[in-house]
């Protein structure tokens, strides 16, 4: 079986992987990093979103071994343990999540949106989270705590 070399939240890793192995099965699986979850499996609900080399991506449907001398960021590498992001941190105060599922996939794809896109407008909000399902929210809230984060980031950048 090959080896896989990648960039996980700023450790580095080595592992098998099979030409059929997912992205997903390798973080949860092999590196038991939980953050992504396993949800559709078919690319459509979002919950395994991370960042490919700054790109989000779903790792459900993500090969592995394209990953190879790659960059994973998940939502637990968003920030240093016991910190909170400003996404995070809005998502609380907005009350944002409910049954938490689809959050870490949230928080990763509006990280991607804010990281291109510092000042989103609320129809690039959804587009940008529209990979992503929320069965609780309504979105409503989703949307307003990045919207939230957003201004805080721009806030700290001046």
């Amino acid at each position: 079986m090959p080896m896989l070399k990648l960039k996980v939240n700023g450790r580095d890793y080595e592992v098998e992987a099979g030409p059929t192995t997912t992205l997903l099965e390798v973080l949860r699986g092999k590196l038991l990093i939980t953050g992504p979850k396993i949800g559709c499996n078919t690319g459509d609900c979002g919950a395994c979103s991370v960042l490919l080399d700054g790109r989000l991506v779903k790792s459900c449907i993500t090969n592995a071994l394209t990953a190879h001398g790659k960059e994973v960021i998940t939502v637990e590498g968003l920030v240093e343990p016991g910190e909170f992001h400003p996404l995070q941190k809005a998502f609380y105060e907005h009350y944002a999540s409910q049954c938490g599922f689809c959050t870490p996939g949230m928080l990763v794809a509006a990280k991607a949106l804010l990281d291109e896109n510092p000042s989103p407008t609320r129809d690039e909000v959804k587009e940008a989270i529209s990979g992503n399902l929320c069965r609780c929210t309504g979105y409503v809230k989703i949307i307003e705590a990045i919207m939230a984060a957003a201004q805080e980031m721009r806030k700290k950048k001046a």
